[in-house]
């Protein structure tokens, strides 16, 4: 039986030759197949359900993808294997690996044991905006000639892949909080090395693995102390809980943030519908002005750290600006995926109550005078849970429509602890708004198609496909044009 500790009784190879990933086609699974790939090592891998467009970044990467899994993918015997954590503890194709004394590990294993060694690491952690900010530092770097390799949870638009090598002595990775793996319950940054470690917020999330949010702060704790004497840790003191762990553990940190008290502050900070422009300052010292092609409050913060961190590197703050006025965004982070001279449609991650606050908001700042749509699914283990059912009332307030549909696999939630799309449509309609619970994707295409107007802006916020819903929509606004 494969159990946490089985990961440890295996010598991983130093030199492997030939490396399979079970569950290849997760973003960050196809990253570490990037990374293996730039060695000159041979990956092969498998996954259920494989389509587009993981499907086709990983053909183009040159990796060969089996469907389903077996035993068989196991042949020819792979010299490691990488079990994604999405693999049970019975997957018969990882239960094979074991059976056949096959050396295997996590994706934050490897990353640790074949990419690190000689590194100084940077690691973006916090319960939001570190796919952002790790994607913003990595570009920083990048445009400022360090040479960096990185590894993200998402796919950087200034680079269109999710991991790079590179030759410099810089690392950024995304320090992800989840688990590594069925057999390595650790979360994933805790394999990894910092030498800045960056914590932009501290909620509870991740309902089904967290007991609460003392637990989840307890793993952040963790993270923090990994962080050496000579490092530095940044931490965004706007969060009541990071401060809170800053003071009880007394470490020693940069904060940044809007209030007068960071170190690293945002003294200005303005709209201009082509980008929001920012004065940074650090102590009472303005050291970074410019024009950040961003839209809300959230990312002009993400780009406060980017710098504060690129500083920690020897990057002038001013020329780390200057970087980020080229950064082009990351997929699904408020991505436009439709756009005509009536409507605009936009992509987002956003699903914890704090993202899509500040999400709506940005929009809403951005586009004072345009009507605002926001379309939302509850699809993780914790927005499908009552827990947050009061707190999305308030995330919702900048939307003037809004349409929920309601959990999808409500199984995976307590039956007495599920989340009500329809009871928060009533509370956001009694707020003055229009709201409406829907049960699938497609009725809520056929609400959009009667209700969308000239002008408008649709927010769609989901962290999966929510059943095609933007290219199902995007086509129907396509064919009204015509």
């Amino acid at each position: 039986m494969l159990t946490e500790s089985t990961e440890f009784e295996f010598v991983l190879p130093v030199n492997p030759r030939h490396v399979h990933l079970i569950g290849a086609c997760g973003v960050g699974m196809a990253g570490v197949a990037g990374l293996f790939l730039s060695r000159g090592l041979s990956v092969t891998g498998s996954d259920e359900a494989v389509y587009p467009p993981m499907s086709d970044h990983m053909a183009r990467l040159g990796v060969t993808i089996r469907e389903g899994y077996s035993r068989s993918n196991l042949c020819p015997s792979p010299d490691l294997v990488v079990i994604g954590n999405v693999i049970r503890a019975d997957n018969q194709e990882a239960r094979a690996a074991l059976d056949l004394k096959i050396p295997f590990t996590s994706m934050p294993g490897a990353i640790e044991k074949y990419f690190l060694d000689d590194k100084l690491c940077v690691v973006a952690a916090g319960s939001h905006g570190k796919t952002t900010l790790s994607s913003m530092i990595s570009w920083v770097l990048y445009d400022q000639e360090m040479d960096p390799g990185f590894m993200i949870g998402g796919l950087p638009s200034n680079f269109d892949t999710s991991s790079r090598l590179g030759n410099g002595e810089l690392f950024v990775l995304e320090g992800d909080e989840y688990d590594s793996a069925f057999f390595d319950k650790r979360p994933k940054f805790l394999h990894y090395k910092p030498f800045v470690g960056i914590v932009t917020s501290c909620e509870f999330d991740h309902a089904d693995i967290y007991k609460d949010l003392a637990h989840i702060r307890g793993e952040f704790e963790k993270f923090l102390r990994l962080v050496p004497e000579r490092g530095v840790i940044l931490a965004c003191n706007d969060d009541p809980i990071v401060c809170d762990i800053l003071n009880t553990n007394n470490f020693r940190a940069e904060t940044y943030g809007l209030s007068a008290e960071s170190y690293w502050n945002v003294t200005e900070m303005c709209d201009t519908g082509e980008g929001i422009y920012a004065v940074f300052t650090k102590g009472s010292n303005t050291i970074a002005t410019g024009l950040l092609p961003v839209i809300g409050r959230h990312n002009v913060l993400n780009a406060l750290a980017a710098v504060a961190a690129a500083e920690k590197v020897g990057i002038d703050p001013q020329k780390a600006m200057e970087s980020l006025a080229f950064f082009k965004g990351v997929s699904r982070r408020q991505q436009v995926s439709h756009v005509n001279s009536d409507i605009m449609l936009i992509d987002d991650f956003a699903h914890h109550p704090s993202e899509v606050r500040e999400t709506l908001a940005g929009f809403r700042l951005r586009f004072p005078k345009k009507r605002l749509v926001a379309v939302f699914e509850p699809r993780t283990n914790t927005s499908r849970r009552s827990i947050f059912q009061e707190k999305y009332v308030e995330s919702f307030l900048s939307a003037d429509v809004i349409a929920l549909r309601e959990p999808s696999d409500p199984w995976k939630a307590p039956e007495d602890d599920l989340f009500s799309s329809r009871r928060l449509a009533d509370e956001l309609t009694a707020r003055g708004k229009t709201a409406r619970a829907f049960p699938d994707a497609g009725s809520i295409l056929d609400f959009l198609t009667l209700r969308l107007r000239p002008e408008d802006v649709v927010i769609v916020m989901s962290n999966g496909g929510f059943e095609n819903l933007i290219p199902r929509l995007s086509k129907r606004l396509e064919d009204f044009k015509r």
